[in-house]
């Protein structure tokens, strides 16, 4: 248990060690006290933050582990795409913050612990840093963070928020598979799973799709994400009851037309895959950027032979097909 204290798009910088917006945050205070510390050495703040953020979520790890994964010597610090690859392979899920206030709080509001980058000197001699947000204050305008060798360290909003937007407001959670970010939207939560799936266990990307569908189950580009996972994973029958969800969420999907249409034909449902992929071919205009994605599925359907579905895997994968 986290103890909690109560009151009345990437930026591809390097961090090493080293007037904000105005916000009007709400509600009570938080101080997330119980968010482990670990003192940063010269240069090595990434490592740092990231073990921060991961001992909290429950992976046990250290900064000397993370170092060979994160921190470039020559560079003398490390990479945002670095710290999220570092924390996939303890399998949780960098999801970075939409780039506003409001998101960073809404995060320590439900008990996670916020990485940020932040640009300690200007734009044009810039120092870069990453802590971690564990706290905040409304009434004294301040944040709490574990930062360098300050294990509670006081910033006052303009001082932070100025900052922080010198880093392009980037922010990211490490989360446990399954959890939402307090903050999250689907198109963000989505675009995360697809940049994860390829790098972390089948068996934990089937909690994020699972959490995804339950927290936006009218989201169609939710459900075909969750189907082009099953499919991945053999599970035939599994994809085509998401893409099915996705076309009655939205029936002119053209990637859930032409997806559900290249799995029926890829398992010998040859006339319910023509039925489907000639309402993909209607709704692309010739020219458009999927028109040849399209025709190509079009054309491997039409070149097999023309015979009626067959078997009980067919009847599994269309009895509740789109229809128009």
């Amino acid at each position: 248990m986290r103890a909690a204290v109560a009151a009345a798009g990437v930026l591809m910088a390097l961090a090493g060690c080293a007037t904000g917006p105005s916000i009007k945050p709400t509600g009570q205070a938080v101080e997330l006290t119980e968010v482990p510390f670990f003192s940063q050495q010269r240069y090595q703040c990434g490592p740092a933050a990231l073990a921060t953020v991961l001992v909290d979520s429950g992976v046990r790890v250290s900064p000397e582990d993370l170092v060979p994964l994160v921190y470039v010597p020559d560079r003398k610090g490390s990479f945002q795409p670095e710290l999220k690859a570092a924390a996939r392979r303890y399998d949780r899920l960098p999801y970075v913050l939409a780039p506003e206030p409001a998101a960073l709080l809404a995060e320590l509001d439900a008990g996670n612990p916020v990485l940020v980058l932040q640009n300690l000197l200007f734009d044009w001699w810039p120092q870069w840093h990453y802590a971690v947000v564990v706290g905040y204050y409304p009434d004294r305008k301040q944040l709490v963070l574990r930062s360098g060798t300050s294990e509670r360290r006081i910033e006052s909003f303009r001082s932070f928020f100025r900052s922080w937007q010198g880093a392009g407001n980037w922010a990211v959670v490490a989360l446990q598979p399954g959890q939402i970010p307090a903050s999250a939207a689907p198109a963000r939560y989505v675009a995360m799973a697809a940049e994860s799936e390829s790098l972390i266990p089948a068996s934990a990307m089937a909690l994020v799709f699972e959490a995804g569908l339950q927290a936006w189950p009218d989201d169609a580009d939710m459900a075909f994400a969750a189907a082009n996972h099953a499919r991945l994973q053999g599970d035939p029958v599994a994809a085509a009851t998401r893409y099915r969800q996705a076309l009655r969420i939205e029936a002119n999907h053209v990637g859930a037309l032409n997806n559900f249409s290249d799995l029926l034909f890829t398992e010998g449902c040859i006339a319910s895959a023509g039925t489907q992929i000639a309402i993909a071919r209607g709704l692309v205009p010739a020219g458009s950027p999927l028109d040849p994605v399209i025709t190509a599925t079009a054309e491997a359907i039409e070149a097999a032979p023309q015979t009626q579905d067959e078997g009980p895997l067919c009847d599994r994968l269309t009895s509740s097909s789109f229809r128009r």
